[in-house]
């Protein structure tokens, strides 16, 4: 794991700096189907890049009809959230573009060097999860005072539904966001768990 990311150093001064990383082993089956269902229900096919969910959004929306969003939000790929998290910076403007070449070198060389099993495994523990809270174990924690290797699959799901703005959507007290989208990926993970390629990756 990092030692320390970017985004981690940035929140250390406002929020402090909470985190605790921990082995593939002992982060619950239930977290890791909670993000996929969540984040990027391609990941066990795709190869760093879910070409077809960035062709929906680059699609010309017609003025005034509202866009349905896939669940996770966007067409940024765990991988993607990786690369940006571990070996770049946060940010919107004009850093955003800046950023975009690096994180597509990143996001390849991860997903050949890595392998989908690791790069979950670093973004459930660099990822924040709460206003200085990083990663599945200080948020397992915080949150419900155990561990992540024991969180339940409800449990799991309230922690994923505070991304991709966990200081706004907050998991305890739980904001409005978070208990009306909750229980959405609850149902996507019903829905994906019995996917051969889903069951391998997340046992």
């Amino acid at each position: 794991m990092p030692p320390i990311t970017i985004t981690q150093i940035n929140n250390a001064f406002g929020y402090g700096l909470q985190r605790d990383y921990v082995g593939w082993k002992n982060i619950s089956r239930d977290v890791k189907l909670a993000a996929i269902a969540s984040e990027d229900q391609a990941y066990p096919d795709h190869s760093g890049f879910d070409w077809d969910a960035i062709e929906h959004s680059l699609r010309p929306k017609r003025k005034g009809k509202k866009t349905k969003i896939p669940l996770g939000g966007g067409a940024s790929t765990i991988t993607q959230q990786v690369a940006k998290n571990v070996f770049l910076w946060q940010g919107g403007g004009i850093t955003r573009y800046i950023r975009k070449v690096p994180e597509m070198y990143f996001t390849v060389l991860i997903e050949w060097i890595w392998g989908k099993q690791r790069i979950l495994e670093v973004y459930l523990n660099v990822i924040e999860m709460g206003p200085g809270i990083f990663g599945i174990e200080a948020a397992a924690q915080r949150y419900f005072g155990k561990k992540a290797k024991n969180l339940s699959s409800a449990e799991a799901a309230m922690i994923i539904a505070c991304l991709p703005n966990p200081k706004r959507f907050t998991v305890k007290p739980m904001s409005r966001r978070v208990g009306w989208r909750y229980p959405q990926i609850l149902q996507q993970m019903r829905n994906i768990e019995e996917d051969e390629d889903i069951q391998v990756l997340v046992k």
